[in-house]
């Protein structure tokens, strides 16, 4: 018994021991199986395992297809983050976006857990192929730097974002100018891979897309942003290329140029209709009406700077200020006429004036003739011989009596002479009070009466311009 508990205590401390280096090795298999894996935890090993490297060009020839009857789907994402400006003369939008595709490459996948949970990776944009998309609208080449990095993860899926400063064409309506709300597109089509190749897909529907441009929108300078638009347009023929469609709406701001363009027309409007109150008869008037004339062909000039040529319809602000700048040339062709008839009235009374002041004159020198006359007479007489004896009586008496009568027909002829100019100044008192301002008079009807219709009309021009415009 004793001999036989002796031989059995050793075996039982071998098994022992056994036990322990068994759960040793295990516990050491246990602690080094995650210290294994870190030959492989760079991103430097996902790649070695993708053969992929930069002299390696076989991903980045062609459409990464293992059969090229598959179609490589494209999904696209686009963000405005600023509309940084809108020039109508050259009919130009210049936005600010941020831009997302993402597509499917067959050759690109591996296992995350072989590589520490690595399920994606960056690696420089020219390793791999992109699809050739372009902008149909842009005029100019981004300004931006493209992005040198690309994301691809497990699946194979890769991702290339882009932020861009597009400089792209846009069809401006400015008829409502400064009231106007544009919307400017963005098409993105590929180059020369057509349907049967590349699949144009959006992310986000209109409505995510707003919001997201909402939130992510910097600043909008001139430009409030009202919605954007997606428009997939998927071609039915496989040889024709799918267009992505980005319909960007925005409204203009106009509080400024209702301060600084369309008050100060009104204001000279106004300016004008307070210079009926002015006296004709002076010329202030009618330079005070030029002066405002001017300073509306002023803002006339301003306004063809701002508005392109190649509009189809004439804008309003256009109307409203060939309008107002013809009510005001009628204006001052009418002060023109009233100063005409105050000069045509004015220019008899002047003329009479210098031929009474003429027929005084001729008088007098006719009166002073006359005396000189009858004194170089007397001299001549009392200077002569006497009288010759020979003449008779009856010739003296005679003489005397021609003399008598004839100074009694010289007071009669007075008198009717005097009778005859009181006649006259009678006469021409009734007359000149009839005749005397007669086109004063009638230049105030004419003032009176284009005032009413200028007035008027003003009324009627401008309601018909609140009804074109709210018409549209």
């Amino acid at each position: 018994m004793t001999l036989t508990r002796l031989e059995r205590q050793p075996k039982d401390k071998l098994g022992g021991s056994v036990m322990m280096l068994f759960g040793s090795l295990l516990l050491l298999v246990f602690l080094t199986d995650d210290v294994r894996p870190e030959e492989n935890c760079s991103y430097q090993d996902v790649l070695n395992y993708l053969n992929m490297s930069s002299t390696n060009e076989r991903f980045s020839m062609s459409r990464p297809v293992k059969n090229y009857r598959h179609t490589t789907p494209v999904y696209l994402e686009v963000v405005l983050y600023a509309i940084l400006d809108v020039v109508e003369k050259e009919q130009k939008f210049i936005p600010y976006v941020w831009t997302v595709m993402r597509w499917h490459n067959e050759y690109i996948s591996w296992d995350p857990n072989q590589f520490c949970g690595i399920d994606n990776v960056s690696l420089p944009t020219e390793l791999l192929w992109k699809p050739d998309l372009t902008i149909v609208e842009m005029t100019e080449k981004d300004k931006a730097p493209p992005s040198p990095y690309l994301t691809i993860n497990a699946e194979g899926d890769v991702e290339v974002q882009n932020v861009q400063m597009l400089v792209s064409t846009c069809r401006m309506q400015i008829y409502k100018f400064p009231f106007d709300i544009q919307t400017c597109n963005l098409t993105f089509q590929s180059v020369i891979h057509a349907a049967k190749d590349i699949r144009l897909r959006a992310s986000d529907n209109s409505s995510e897309a707003t919001e997201e441009s909402r939130e992510a929108m910097l600043t909008q300078y001139e430009w409030l942003f009202i919605n954007m638009t997606v428009t997939p347009r998927n071609s039915t023929d496989p040889l024709i290329q799918d267009v992505l469609v980005y319909t960007i709406k925005m409204k203009r701001r106009s509080a400024l140029y209702i301060i600084n363009f369309i008050l100060p027309i009104l204001f000279f409007l106004s300016l004008d209709l307070a210079s009926f109150l002015m006296s004709d008869t002076s010329g202030e008037k009618l330079g005070f009406k030029v002066t405002v004339l001017l300073a509306v062909t002023v803002l006339q000039l301003i306004l063809n700077d701002i508005l392109p040529s190649s509009s189809d319809r004439i804008p309003l602000i256009a109307v409203y200020c060939i309008g107002i700048f013809t009510l005001m040339m009628l204006s001052l062709l009418e002060t023109i006429v009233l100063m005409y008839l105050i000069e045509k009235d004015s220019a008899p009374q002047d003329n009479e004036k210098n031929r009474s002041l003429k027929n005084k004159f001729n008088q007098g020198k006719d009166n002073l003739n006359n005396s000189l006359e009858g004194l170089c007479y007397q001299i001549l007489f009392w200077s002569g011989e006497a009288p010759s004896e020979l003449l008779s009586m009856a010739n003296k008496r005679q003489s005397r009596k021609l003399v008598e009568d004839e100074r009694v027909l010289e007071t009669v002829s007075g008198e009717l002479r005097e009778m005859e100019k009181t006649l006259s100044l009678i006469l021409s008192s009734r007359r000149d009070e009839f005749k005397s301002f007669y086109w004063s008079r009638m230049a105030k009807r004419v003032n009176k009466v284009f005032f009413i219709f200028y007035v008027i009309s003003i009324t009627v021009f401008l309601f018909w311009i609140f009804l074109m415009w709210k018409s549209e």
